[in-house]
C-alpha cells in the first residue's frame, strides 16, 4: 500500500501513510487482542479456502452473501469468526446442519461440535457456510480509511470496491481476520452485479452466469495463498486489454482493466508495468503468481496491493498524485502506484508478516523497490538521489515495529525509513551480486509464507555473513537517528557512536584525503584514525541515514 494525500504530500505523509491509520493508543482492550491476536479458537483451525458470494445494492449501500469456508478441522469445539458491526450474521451451517452461534462485538463465536451429533464430527477437513448481510462501514476516505466504497465514475454510473488493509477484510465479510493464516487454496469470488456493469476480482475469471433477467454473476479464482484483505471486488463500467510478458518462469499474463473512457489513457500509461516486471524479476527473483496472472485494475481510490488485482487510481500519470516524492525529478520518471503497489506482489504477498506490527517488511522493501527501479533505468546516481531526497519525509515519531497480538501497526517511517535502512544494510554488504542474491532468496526462502521480523532479519544477517541486528534494533525499534561523534586533536580524528542503542556498531564509509570512500568501524567506545589521512571535518557517505557531532 502506499497512502499519501496530494495535496499534503510533504506535511501529512508520516501520519496518512501508517496503513489506514489505527489509533495510536497504548492501551488496548480485550477486543483488541481478539482482534490481532491468534487465540485458540483462531489456532484450532486452518483456513484452506474462501468461497465468497456478494451482492451489493448502490442504492442502499448494503450487502448480501454468504462464505463457505473449507478448512482443516484439528477437533476444535469453538471457531472465532471475525465479521465487523454493523454487519450481521444470518446463519451457519455444516453442510445441511445449522451451528449455534453468539457475538462478541466485532466476533463470533461459531459453536462447531455443540450437540451430541456435532461431537462425532472427525476432526480433518471440513467445511462451513456462513451467511451475512448488512450496511458495511463505508470509506469516506479510501485507501486511508476502510471499507465499502460506493462511488460514480465521471459518467454517472455506479463503482463500487472494497479497501479494508488495516482496518481488516471482517469490515465486510466473515473470516479469520488475521495474516497469519492465508487460504492455502486461494479464494473465489462471486459478485452479482446489474447488466450493465462488470465485476472483476484477483485471480482469474471462471464464469460469467446470468442469474436474473438483468443480473449476471462474475466468478474470479485465485490458487496461490492470500491475504485476507487483498481479496476485494472491482464493480464498474470496466472494458479490458491483455498481453503476454516473456519472464522468467515462462508466459505472464498481464491484463489491464480500466473505465471504459479511460482505455486510450491506459495503453500509453501502463507500459510502466511491463518494465516494472522486468526490473523487479531481476532484482526480487519470479514474479510469484504466475497461476493467476497480474492485473492493473482502475479504482475509485489511490492504489493498493491486492493480489493480482492491483487498484491503480494515480490517473494516469507519473510521480505520486502529479508529485515527486524525491524532491529529486526522478521520482516523475515513472508511475508510482505502478511501480510500488506491485513491487508488494513480492514482499507482502508472497512474502506476508503473520502480524501488522512487522509490517516493515511489506513496505521497507516496497518503498526501496522504486530505489531499485529507479537504478534499473537510470542508473546508480539518480537511484541513490532518490533514496536519499525521500528522507524529508521521515517523522521518528514512534518506532517502526509496532505492538504484537492487538492489530497495531508501527509508525509510517516503515517506508522511507525501512527503505533507507535496507540501502543502508546494501551499502555495508558492499557487493550488489550479493545483495540481489539476497532479495532473491527471501522470495525463494519464504515462497507464499507468513513470516515474523527475525525470520527476515535473521535471513539477511545470515546470507551476508554479516550480523546486522544492532542496526535492525536501532532503526526498526527505536526513534533515535545514531550520530557519529568526532572530535580531533594534532595527530588523530577520535570517533564513536553515540544516540544510539547499546553495543551499537554499524560500519561506515567516510571520505578519506583522496577523495574516497572507506569503511570505518565505529562502536560506542572512541577510537582513533591518523588525521593526516582525512580532511576535516569528515565528511561521510551520504547512502547512510545518519548524523555527525563535531566536538
Amino acid at each position: 500500500m502506499y497512502k499519501l494525500s496530494g495535496l499534503f504530500f510533504l506535511m501529512m505523509s508520516s501520519l496518512l501513510m501508517n496503513g489506514q491509520n489505527l489509533n495510536k493508543k497504548e492501551t488496548f482492550t480485550k477486543a483488541d487482542t481478539l482482534r490481532g491476536g491468534n487465540g485458540i479458537y483462531r489456532q484450532s483451525w486452518n483456513v484452506l479456502q474462501y468461497d465468497i458470494t456478494v451482492e451489493p445494492d448502490y442504492l442502499s449501500k448494503t450487502i448480501q452473501g454468504k462464505n463457505v469456508i473449507s478448512f482443516f478441522d484439528k477437533g476444535t469445539k469453538l471457531m472465532q469468526i471475525d465479521l465487523q458491526q454493523p454487519m450481521m450474521i444470518d446463519s451457519i451451517k455444516n453442510y445441511e446442519k445449522n451451528i449455534s452461534f453468539s457475538r462478541e462485538g466485532n466476533v463470533y463465536w461459531v459453536m462447531l461440535r455443540d450437540s451430541a451429533a456435532m461431537f462425532k464430527l472427525r476432526p480433518g477437513v471440513n467445511e462451513i457456510t456462513i451467511y451475512f448481510h448488512g450496511k458495511p462501514v463505508e470509506a469516506v476516505r479510501p485507501p486511508w480509511d476502510g471499507g465499502w466504497i460506493w462511488e460514480k465514475d465521471q459518467l454517472n454510473r455506479p463503482w463500487m470496491s472494497v479497501a479494508c488493509q488495516g482496518t481488516g477484510a471482517s469490515v465486510w465479510y466473515p473470516c479469520k481476520d488475521i495474516q497469519s493464516d492465508e487460504p492455502d487454496s486461494g479464494a473465489v469470488m462471486r459478485m452479482i452485479v446489474p447488466d450493465t456493469l462488470m465485476a472483476v476480482a484477483n485471480g482469474r475469471l471462471m464464469e460469467m452466469k446470468k442469474v436474473s433477467p438483468d443480473k449476471t454473476m462474475y466468478s474470479w479464482k485465485v490458487i496461490s495463498p492470500i491475504n485476507n484483505y487483498n481479496i476485494v471486488p472491482y464493480i464498474g463500467k470496466y472494458v479490458s486489454y491483455e498481453e503476454q510478458y516473456a519472464g522468467e518462469k515462462g508466459k505472464l499474463d498481464m491484463q489491464y482493466w480500466v473505465l471504459d473512457y479511460n482505455l486510450a489513457k491506459a495503453k500509453k500509461q501502463f507500459t510502466d508495468a511491463r518494465k516494472m516486471m522486468k526490473a523487479f524479476e531481476y532484482w526480487f527473483g519470479p514474479f510469484p503468481f504466475y497461476e493467476d496472472g497480474y492485473k492493473l485494475v482502475e479504482a475509485p481510490y489511490l492504489g493498493m496491493e491486492h493480489q493480482s488485482a492491483i487498484a491503480y487510481g494515480n490517473g494516469f500519470q507519473n510521480g505520486y498524485a502529479g508529485k515527486d516524492l524525491s524532491g529529486t525529478g526522478w521520482g516523475m520518471k515513472w508511475d508510482f502506484i505502478v511501480v510500488h503497489e506491485s513491487g508488494h506482489e513480492w514482499f507482502s504477498n508472497n512474502i506476508t508478516t503473520k502480524d501488522i506490527a512487522d509490517m516493515w517488511v511489506h513496505e521497507g522493501f516496497a518503498d526501496y523497490g522504486e530505489t531499485l527501479f529507479t537504478e534499473y533505468y537510470f542508473g546508480k546516481d539518480a537511484s541513490n538521489a532518490y533514496v536519499q531526497g525521500v528522507r524529508k519525509i521521515i517523522s521518528n515519531d514512534i518506532p517502526i515495529i509496532g505492538k504484537y497480538g492487538v492489530n497495531k501497526e508501527g509508525s509510517g517511517d516503515m517506508y522511507f525509513k525501512g527503505g533507507n535502512m535496507i540501502h543502508m544494510i546494501r551499502q555495508i554488504i558492499n557487493d550488489d551480486e550479493k545483495f540481489r542474491n539476497i532479495l532473491r532468496g527471501l522470495n525463494k526462502k519464504f515462497y507464499h509464507q507468513t513470516v515474523d521480523t527475525k525470520d527476515v532479519e535473521q535471513y539477511i544477517s545470515t546470507s551476508a555473513n554479516i550480523d546486522f541486528s544492532k542496526l535492525f534494533d536501532q532503526y526498526l525499534r527505536t526513534v533515535l537517528i545514531p550520530v557519529l561523534e568526532i572530535k580531533k586533536d594534532e595527530k588523530y580524528i577520535s570517533y564513536r557512536w553515540t544516540n544510539c542503542v547499546n553495543h551499537f556498531d554499524m560500519p561506515l564509509k567516510i571520505k578519506d584525503k583522496k577523495g574516497k570512500y572507506i569503511f570505518i568501524y565505529p562502536t560506542t567506545s572512541p577510537q582513533k584514525l591518523k588525521r593526516k589521512e582525512f580532511i576535516f571535518p569528515v565528511e561521510a557517505d551520504p547512502n547512510f541515514y545518519i548524523r555527525m557531532k563535531f566536538l
